[in-house]
């Protein structure tokens, strides 16, 4: 099957999930759950999700036993971008091609969007999947998500993040040290804990967790290294949101340490290593390794 119509389906799946799990939007307080509606239903590739459905599916699971589960990590991550997108962070005003939430509704809105985001993630993820036998499973996958979400993951990514920019001028060797903690907490940790929480909600064993969560780890540095490569050569089409951004305020990006061709040959050999994981991880020409591929060489 081809990564378009494998994508097609998976999202398909988390969609249909998503939409469950949503309050509707004329439940109280309806301006708050039109606001969740709006964040979520962004049109989102649904990264997290997928590659929880997929490493779930490798380490011998069935894919649809978590999709819910899978849609907590999502519900987080569309949190940390209506908090990204803040006039106090990055004052962005578009997201995937459409206003951001704090455009569309206000600001107090989206502040609070963003917390019940946040909030019912963890919750599906502590009650997801239902059966009691799921129990010590579910406790690992809340911690796991947590941590990765948290202080010492993905916010703490994102104030190192803040402290850098406009600090280009570094030390080489500081910059890159604190490149590579900004991008692996800051994007890395989430999409790490989504690959690895498939392999821990299929009950794998330790060494098998740990090559699930390597792969994750490297998939989340890679994203991000494509991610700052699209910043600095696609339009606003493309991106569906602002290009040119991080240069002009000064972020520490990969194109704004090391240019654009190493850091095109950095993301070459994240690619490679991916690939290799994923083979030690699935079949020939499996999905995850597809997935890989597809995120290294997006265009949007």
């Amino acid at each position: 099957m081809k990564i378009q119509d494998l994508l097609r389906e998976e999202r398909a799946a988390v969609e249909t999930s998503l939409d469950r799990l949503l309050p509707d939007e004329s439940a109280w307080p309806s301006r708050l759950h039109a606001a969740m509606r709006y964040a979520v239903f962004g049109g989102g590739k649904r990264i997290r999700p997928i590659l929880a459905r997929l490493a779930h599916r490798a380490a011998g699971g069935d894919a649809d036993d978590i999709t819910a589960a899978a849609c907590g990590i999502e519900l987080i991550h569309t949190y940390s971008l209506i908090h990204d997108d803040l006039p106090a962070l990055d004052d962005d005003v578009l997201r995937r091609g459409r206003s951001t939430v704090h455009v569309a509704f206000d600001e107090a809105t989206a502040i609070l969007t963003g917390d019940a985001l946040l909030t019912l993630g963890l919750e599906v993820l502590a009650t997801c999947p239902e059966p009691e036998a799921w129990a010590a499973r579910r406790a690992r996958a809340v911690a796991l998500v947590a941590a990765a979400a948290g202080s010492r993951g993905m916010v703490g990514g994102q104030v190192e993040d803040l402290a850098a920019t406009g600090h280009l001028d570094e030390d080489g060797g500081a910059a890159a040290s604190r490149l590579e903690l900004i991008h692996r907490h800051k994007t890395g940790d989430l999409l790490r804990a989504s690959v690895q929480l498939g392999a821990v909600l299929a009950g794998a064993a330790p060494e098998t967790e740990a090559l699930f969560a390597e792969f994750g780890a490297r998939l989340g540095m890679a994203f991000q290294v494509a991610d700052d490569i699209l910043d600095a050569t696609a339009t606003a089409e493309e991106l569906g949101k602002s290009p040119g951004k991080d240069e002009a305020a000064g972020k520490l990006t990969f194109v704004t340490l090391y240019g654009l061709d190493r850091a095109r040959a950095i993301l070459h050999d994240l690619e490679s290593r991916l690939e290799s994981l994923a083979s030690q991880l699935e079949a020939p020409g499996g999905p995850l390794g597809a997935l890989a591929h597809f995120i290294c060489q997006r265009r949007s």
